[in-house]
């Protein structure tokens, strides 16, 4: 974007509906917003802190203003509010927009760039209002997902009016991100799949999966490995892992049935579930399969500290509930295993984890839930395993994918460098007042 840096600095304002201590936006928002800083675009950042004020300590949140503006990023907060949902997330929307408005005004923002459909709603008002360009970064299908979650009824109220906001949000932005192909092709296709595709007209669009930053993820060689088995009294031992949520969309009861017979399987098998989540959750499912506690670890993990212990493993499980609303999904706990060079069983119907997985020959797809289809994974697994170069081939397959740097702010700066450009032809095509 060195073009663009030399003529005039593009201003991007990011609209994130999470607090900035979330593990989402500290691994998945702030990398990207670095990287866009690096390339020549000035970044404001609004985020929604629950608690508001009351949830963060003065001198912590100066302390982290103060890091966030060397790093190109001015860093602005509104309070979150929860309860009762629909209310509180409409008043959300009203003050993200003001705010917005204010900023854009102030602040002469060009594009602001909404992650999720509430941050959209507010980037659409404020556009209306103050003008510029919009991004909908659109992470995945909203109504789908309350659908698919059994949350909302198909023909429900909240279903129809979610649908018809997305329909203005698609008529008012300038440019879209999706996570994966599949989603592109339902949205954006001339001949969209299942009949809900929307027409761009010329709008940008492109696929950014949710990236590492592979140096957070490099390997290890063989000897620190084995010190880090050691410590962890994993010597001797084929580890399985898993990182992050449980319950919800996570197959959580599959996932334990699979680790139990792994461990019929292998005997020196491990499981290591690496998790925010109550430990319970997945517990006493697997002390009710008949794992005892010396097979599995269900350890809380810093998001800083998941790496070291990725490196402990010899593969990695994720199983998610499949249904239409998960083909736009991109889960980074993927890119994180291969990131660490290891080979992954997923069960399919989950983004283009199918072709990514098969096509790179780095792990293994789940045709069902069962524990004849569990045994076919693990056996295809051991022999995947055993292949020379495997861990490389993971590892190239994540730097290819979803490398932060070659992959994610190449695509974003792209978005940006066109959205900038059809900006400056309107200005240069607007008629001159006399």
């Amino acid at each position: 974007m060195a073009g663009m840096a030399e003529s005039k600095l593009m201003r991007t304002l990011y609209l994130c509906y999470f607090g900035l201590r979330e593990p989402l936006v500290q691994t998945q928002v702030l990398p990207y917003l670095r990287e866009l800083s690096r390339g020549g675009v000035g970044v404001d950042l609004l985020t929604f802190e629950p608690g508001g004020n009351r949830g963060w300590d003065e001198s912590e949140r100066e302390e982290w203003r103060t890091r966030l503006e060397s790093e190109g990023i001015r860093w602005q907060a509104l309070a979150y509010h929860k309860r009762p949902s629909l209310p509180t997330t409409l008043y959300d929307i009203a003050s993200g927009a003001l705010k917005a408005i204010r900023m854009v005004r102030r602040e002469r923002i060009d594009v602001m760039h909404a992650r999720g459909y509430v941050p959209a709603a507010m980037g659409a008002l404020a556009k209306l209002c103050a003008g510029g360009k919009l991004i909908f970064d659109i992470r995945g299908f909203m109504a789908e997902e309350y659908v698919d979650a059994g949350l909302w009824p198909e023909s429900g109220l909240l279903y129809r009016l979610t649908k018809a906001a997305e329909r203005k949000l698609f008529e008012t932005a300038d440019g879209f991100v999706v996570l994966s192909e599949k989603a592109r092709n339902i949205l954006f296709s001339a001949t969209p799949i299942h009949a809900r595709g929307a027409g761009v007209s010329g709008r940008p669009v492109e696929v950014i999966p949710c990236c590492v930053d592979a140096e957070r993820f490099r390997p290890f060689d063989a000897e620190m490995r084995d010190e880090l088995r050691r410590e962890l009294n994993l010597e001797g031992r084929r580890v399985i892992v898993y990182v992050g949520a449980l319950g919800g969309w996570y197959l959580t009861d599959e996932m334990a049935e699979l680790m139990a017979v792994a461990h019929q399987e292998d005997p020196s098998t491990f499981s290591m579930i690496l998790t925010q989540s109550p430990p319970e959750m997945i517990v006493g499912r697997l002390n009710s399969l008949g794992m005892d506690e010396s097979n599995y670890l269900v350890k809380k993990v810093s998001p800083e500290d998941v790496p070291r212990f990725l490196k402990a493993a010899d593969f990695a499980v994720s199983l998610i509930k499949p249904s239409y609303s998960k083909m736009s999904s991109s889960p980074a706990k993927i890119a994180e295993y291969l990131a660490s060079g290891l080979p992954v069983i997923s069960n399919a119907g989950i983004g283009d984890l199918d072709e990514l997985i098969g096509g790179d020959r780095v792990g293994v797809i789940l045709g069902a839930c069962s524990r004849e289809s569990y045994r076919r994974a693990l056996t295809e697994m051991a022999r995947l395993s055993l292949e020379p170069g495997i861990a490389e081939r993971c590892r190239d397959s994540a730097r290819n994918r979803f490398d932060l740097v070659g992959v994610g702010a190449v695509r974003y700066r792209r978005l940006y460098q066109r959205i900038f450009e059809s900006e400056a032809r309107e200005c240069s095509s607007a008629p001159v007042e006399l």
